[in-house]
């Protein structure tokens, strides 16, 4: 009964983590937040342009520059995917949340700036 019990208890748990349960709020994030974020399976946009998402980014990030969002929004994935954005300074990334926030996304965290993450960026 006791084996039972905790492999109801793991489905029940397993499936509140899946459903994205786990996740905070939407909105602003520091540093710290996004690395768990990203490490529990946040897709990762860096909405600066290709020259200075060259120059360093967070790993596993793509590149989509913030004013081609509306037309490439569709290589994020679906609408309900969870999305982590950021730019230089936070003003484009900003656009982004609004442009993606358009086209029907609601799980949109701003780290605001490439330099709040918290590790080596990648090249």
């Amino acid at each position: 009964m006791k084996i039972l019990s905790f492999a109801l208890l793991l489905v029940f748990v397993t499936a509140a983590f899946a459903q994205g349960a786990s996740l905070p709020a939407p909105g602003k994030v520091n540093g710290a937040t996004a690395k768990s974020l990203v490490a529990s399976g946040v897709k990762v946009v860096d909405v600066r342009t290709p020259e200075e998402f060259a120059s360093g980014h967070v790993p596993g990030a793509i590149n989509i520059p913030y004013d081609q969002l509306p037309g490439r929004a569709a290589e994020i994935g679906p609408p309900s995917t969870p999305v982590l954005l950021y730019c230089r300074s936070g003003r484009r990334s900003g656009i982004a949340v609004e442009s993606l926030q358009k086209v029907g996304f609601t799980k949109l965290y701003d780290m605001q700036t490439a330099t709040a993450w918290p590790g080596t960026l990648a090249k």
